[in-house]
């Protein structure tokens, strides 16, 4: 299986990097990843952005604030059941700061909301891929997770 991380805008500030950096390689231990940055262009041609960018066969995630919640021991049987239904791809999306087009979110195949909280772009991207992390140790039965 292989990750995508489709999101609007870059990491701008060094210490969300470098944090993005450092759960980014984590997570490239247990599956294959890649990170497309798409340039702040407001909703709509973000949307055509994002639509462009989806392989055909991909399955979609997009990370939403009207998302289904989940702890990490279900985002991890989650995933699990993702390996298990044979999935090759799969693509987590954030949008923008103004959110995506009706056309994304139709497009999704699960919609996943962080929290209730409201995070940066930078935070959430950070978090999205610590607990997709989080969620490998849970499955591999390692120590992280406690």
């Amino acid at each position: 299986m292989k990750f995508r991380f489709l999101w609007v805008g870059k990491t701008k500030d060094k210490n969300w990097r470098v944090l993005q950096e450092e759960y980014f390689a984590r997570l490239s231990h247990f599956v294959r990843c890649e990170i497309v940055e798409l340039k702040d262009s407001g909703k709509e041609i973000e949307g055509k952005l994002i639509l462009e960018k989806l392989n055909q066969s991909t399955f979609v995630c997009l990370l939403d604030v009207k998302g289904r919640s989940v702890s990490s021991h279900d985002l991890a049987a989650k995933l699990e059941n993702w390996q298990n239904r044979g999935l090759k791809e799969v693509t987590f999306i954030i949008g923008g700061a103004e959110g995506v087009a009706s056309e994304v979110v139709e497009r999704a195949d699960n919609s996943l909301s962080l929290s209730f909280l409201t995070f940066t772009h930078e935070m959430a991207r950070v978090v999205m891929l610590e607990q997709l992390y989080r969620a490998f140790t849970i499955i591999k039965g390692f120590p992280y997770q406690k």
